[in-house]
């Protein structure tokens, strides 16, 4: 990811143009990326509700372009020196989607299988419980994903500094519409202090996001180096 762009949206203009959940920020966002319409997503974003405006992020490794709908005076583009991810120490800011699998099980408390044999993705609920929050956030330091080939642990690349505090806001649930369908993904804010065990891996960590719903609005990590 080589570009972070800031942008700040009137509410009046978010209503204009019919932004009323992180769905539609998720394709309105893609204004930002012309001639990019068959594409996959690579970037990450963030939105912040302010009053009577939002705040909103992109993280991205292409270059992201003004919207139409966004007066150029309100859209901040910063290109990111290779010395930002060289730090030991960051105070961060991140907003994510902390959730936790159930296993599926029939009727009489076995999992369920799928036709190949092999277990049936787990049903995915939010986490609230504030331990549980801290043990899913130190987790993801660990162990950020599972490859989906060999099925092993990508580490994530940092710890959490517990001698500094840690703050969790309470879960809000963010509603959405998607074709048709009502959905909504709980979001917990965390702020606090990492270090950096695995330069590598954090990098990487950092590109991705933490967590899912990436695509709408989670997982982007704000960062500023600092001296311990």
């Amino acid at each position: 990811m080589n570009w972070l762009a800031r942008i700040e949206v009137d509410a009046e203009v978010a209503q204009a143009e019919s932004i009323f959940d992180n769905y539609a920020w998720h394709k309105k966002i893609w204004d930002c990326f012309p001639g990019m319409p068959d594409s996959e997503r690579t970037f990450l974003t963030r939105i912040d509700p302010l009053e009577g405006a939002f705040r909103v992020w992109v993280l991205a490794d292409t270059k992201p372009v003004c919207p139409r709908w966004c007066p150029a005076e309100d859209f901040a583009l910063n290109e990111i020196s290779p010395t930002l991810l060289s730090h030991r120490h960051y105070a961060f800011d991140v907003r994510a989607n902390p959730v936790k699998s159930l296993v599926q099980r029939d009727a009489s408390g076995q999992p369920l299988l799928k036709a190949n044999g092999k277990r049936k993705s787990g049903k995915r609920v939010a986490l609230v419980n504030p331990d549980e929050l801290r043990a899913w956030l130190i987790r993801k330091g660990e162990v950020r994903c599972q490859d989906k080939d060999s099925g092993e642990d990508v580490p994530g690349g940092f710890r959490i500094v517990e001698e500094r505090p840690l703050e969790i806001s309470p879960m809000v649930e963010s509603h959405f519409r998607k074709k048709g369908e009502s959905a909504y993904h709980g979001g917990v804010q965390f702020r606090g202090t990492l270090e950096v065990t695995d330069r590598e891996h954090f990098i990487k960590t950092y590109q991705a996001g933490i967590g899912s719903a990436k695509g709408f609005g989670f997982g982007l990590l704000l960062l500023a180096p600092i001296n311990l």
